[in-house]
């Protein structure tokens, strides 16, 4: 009778296990580096990210995968995005060199989610503080614009920068930090001008108020244009970019992928909402 009862635990679990997986997609036949399931992108935008991604793949060995999806289907997205690298095998076996970015948008329901897992052999190159630090610099500004294309390829060109060895995670976060620093005290510049224009005006209006009206207007409109054209988010990471992000861009074509390799995940990686 115990040995009935252990039998049937077994065949609890496995059937529990069962029924998690199926809420996993299935890797897709034929195999490609952007699945799109949740038609956020264009199909310019999926060609254009499926050769920049083929063409890192030829040229590095390592794997990058796009996957959006409606729903994620009871799971955190966390778990989500590595039971799809273990399931899908992204990476090549013995060098776990894979990355899966994935993506739920946001409904009126619930919120947008990202997450970035890294393969075991990538954890070194993009530490989970890193990953955290590109989710919410290059993705979710864009996200919460609804320009999804451009969080993503952000983003991937930041990471394949990193795994290429172009920069290292530690050069990443000081540019990034020098950004900052730069975006703070560039709102100073326009606000040093204004007051120099109001001073100019100023001394310039005396007897002539009607002309000095019409003249301290000036620096007011300069000040917001400056302000207007330094407010549009663009590529953050200007500096360190890489890989092809432009429409039609990239030398391989979607027959050149292979396949997955067999590569194996850890927990790697981090995520962020909007």
């Amino acid at each position: 009778m115990r040995y009935f009862k252990q039998l049937l635990l077994i065949l609890a679990l496995a059937i529990s296990s069962f029924s998690q997986a199926q809420d996993i997609p299935a890797r897709p036949e034929p195999v490609a580096l952007v699945n799109d399931f949740a038609n956020v992108l264009t199909q310019q935008e999926t060609t254009a990210l499926e050769s920049k991604l083929l063409t890192f793949y030829a040229n590095t060995g390592n794997q990058i995968t796009l996957v959006t999806v409606k729903s994620l289907n009871g799971y955190d997205a966390s778990s989500f995005a590595y039971e799809i690298g273990e399931k899908w095998q992204v990476g090549k076996k013995g060098f776990d060199n894979g990355i899966v970015i994935l993506f739920k948008p946001k409904t009126n329901e619930s919120k947008g989610q990202v997450f970035i897992a890294t393969g075991y052999g990538l954890e070194g190159a993009i530490p989970d503080a890193t990953s955290k630090e590109i989710v919410s610099n290059e993705m979710i500004p864009y996200f919460k614009q609804n320009r999804i294309y451009d969080g993503i390829n952000q983003a991937s060109s930041v990471l394949m920068g990193l795994a290429k060895g172009e920069f290292n995670h530690q050069q990443y976060a000081k540019q990034r930090s020098s950004s900052n620093k730069k975006g703070s005290l560039g709102f100073l510049i326009p606000l040093f001008i204004i007051l120099i224009f109001s001073f100019i005006g100023r001394s310039k209006s005396r007897g002539q108020r009607t002309m000095g009206s019409s003249r301290s207007s000036l620096p007011f409109w300069l000040l917001m244009g400056m302000m207007g054209s330094g407010s549009r988010h663009g590529s953050s990471f200007n500096d360190f970019s890489s890989g092809s992000g432009g429409f039609g861009g990239g030398g391989s074509s979607f027959g050149d992928f292979g396949g997955f390799g067999g590569g194996s995940f850890g927990g790697g990686g981090a995520g962020g909402s909007w």
